[in-house]
């Protein structure tokens, strides 16, 4: 929908706060919803649907965490690109070399 984004998890950075790699190319710094806090555990390399907020383009909410089986799926529908790889802790989009290594 309009004012979403699919990304993945870069890193987490604790008291509910993410780093994540959108589809469309930007890192965003994103905040995992109060209704998903406690119930849904967002791990390093998970596909999640991010709210994008309109007063500011380098912040966005989690909406929804997808498990692997349904980040395959969106990847054989064609929603995620065939870069992005599912279920690795280690995030590594392709064209870019390995940090800190």
């Amino acid at each position: 929908e309009d004012g979403q984004e699919y990304a993945q998890v870069i890193r987490m950075l604790g008291n509910g706060r993410l780093e994540a790699q959108c589809i469309d190319g930007k890192k965003r710094l994103c905040h995992i919803r109060g209704k998903m806090r406690k119930k849904v555990w967002v791990a390093q390399g998970d596909i999640v649907l991010l709210g994008l907020r309109e007063y500011q383009d380098e912040k966005a909410d989690v909406i929804m965490k997808y498990t692997a089986d349904e980040a395959r799926v969106l990847k054989q529908y064609g929603e995620l690109p065939e870069h992005i790889r599912i279920n690795d802790t280690d995030v590594m989009f392709e064209g870019e070399d390995k940090e800190n290594q």
